[in-house]
């Protein structure tokens, strides 16, 4: 997992917590790395998870919400780095349909060797959207944050409904997002 995931983990953590508190946690968690990451590491996915735990364990934050929570932040980030990323887009979903194709082709150009998870994008007849996250990495709470973070950036009012289908070490969940009235 590329570094850059880390080091906004940790600044996130850092702007509600402190540095102080952050350095505690790292110190205290048990990572390889000894809590020292640069955004342009490859780092195991379970340091990123054993973070994103000892942060819940210290603040009593539920787990999945500090996932929702970074997803969030990262689109954040997403917008401000990766400007043209988001040039001709004409809502949320147009957005959605773009990661695998335009912004994962993209990434894998500079990153090669990156493990992304797999979007399937579909606009039901009903009006619903529906996307699917699939990988190795349990990250479809922090993909849910992307998901909502997308749609409010796009100013789009949105139900947005999470279904789990994680099974034999894959981490697949189902988003169908429907726009508010």
């Amino acid at each position: 997992m590329k570094g850059i995931v880390f080091v906004e983990l940790i600044r996130m953590a850092e702007a509600v917590l402190g540095e102080e508190v952050v350095d505690e946690i790292l110190d205290e968690a048990v990572l390889e790395t000894d809590g020292a990451f640069s955004a342009v590491g490859n780092y195991p996915c379970k340091e990123l998870l054993t973070i994103v735990e000892a942060v819940g364990a210290r603040t009593g934050v539920p787990v999945e919400a500090l996932h929702v929570q970074f997803g969030h932040w990262m689109f954040d980030r997403f917008v401000d780095g990766y400007p043209a990323f988001f040039e001709g887009k004409t809502d949320g979903f147009h957005m959605l349909e773009s990661i695998e194709d335009e912004v994962h082709v993209e990434v894998r150009k500079l990153y090669p060797e990156v493990e992304l998870p797999r979007f399937d994008t579909e606009r039901l007849p009903d009006g619903r959207f529906k996307m699917v996250y699939d990988s190795e990495r349990p990250l479809h709470h922090f993909c849910k944050g992307l998901i909502e973070s997308c749609m409010a950036h796009f100013n789009q009012a949105v139900h947005l409904d999470m279904r789990d289908y994680t099974a034999n070490g894959r981490y697949t969940a189902e988003f169908l997002i429907q726009k508010a009235a």
